[in-house]
């Protein structure tokens, strides 16, 4: 975590008014600290959620396991904590296991990744790094359409975005979550 407080608060439900409260309406009960943060702009936070509704669903062409790799490297190489801690849970139902979310931080020349793996996390550290993916990984993304190799870049692009507001505004992890040990404070 960047900041040990919030420089945007979470809203609180007795702080929210009627626009606010329509736009976290289809999150149920538990409202984490991303949303009540955003929900300050709440019509940002409802296109938002319209990306990354896509981003994380089945529409986007990519295994979850694979989804997940993407965004656990992206978040870890933009030292995002809150969005590592979430993640991380979302991974192992993904399929992950918790020695290869551990890899993901030494990244794709760790020893073990297969070679589809390492690709991915090629493509997160290209774009985190230079905004580009270079040839060298492109072309390691043989075995991937189109499609995918498009919205493996279209998924680091998110949570890069993600991990710029949840940094710059300090949301904080949620009640019960704790750290990565790993992760630079």
């Amino acid at each position: 975590m960047r900041l040990s407080q919030p420089r945007v608060a979470p809203l609180a439900d007795s702080e929210l008014d009627d626009e606010q409260r329509e736009v976290l309406a289809p999150f149920g009960g538990r409202v984490l600290n991303i949303f009540r943060t955003m929900v300050r702009a709440p019509k940002a936070l409802k296109r938002f959620n319209l990306w990354g509704g896509y981003i994380l669903s089945d529409r986007n062409s990519l295994a979850p396991r694979q989804r997940e790799l993407l965004i656990l490297r992206t978040g870890w190489l933009c030292r995002s904590g809150y969005e590592w801690v979430q993640h991380t849970r979302i991974g192992l139902q993904s399929g992950l296991s918790q020695e290869e979310i551990d890899r993901i931080k030494a990244g794709p020349e760790a020893p073990g990744w297969s070679a589809g793996d390492a690709a991915l996390l090629r493509v997160a550290d290209d774009l985190v790094r230079d905004f580009f993916v270079s040839d060298a990984t492109w072309a390691r993304l043989s075995d991937l359409s189109e499609r995918q190799r498009m919205d493996a870049v279209f998924t680091v692009g998110q949570y890069t975005q993600v991990s710029m507001f949840l940094n710059s505004f300090g949301v904080q992890l949620d009640e019960g979550q704790v750290l990565d040990a790993d992760f630079p404070r």
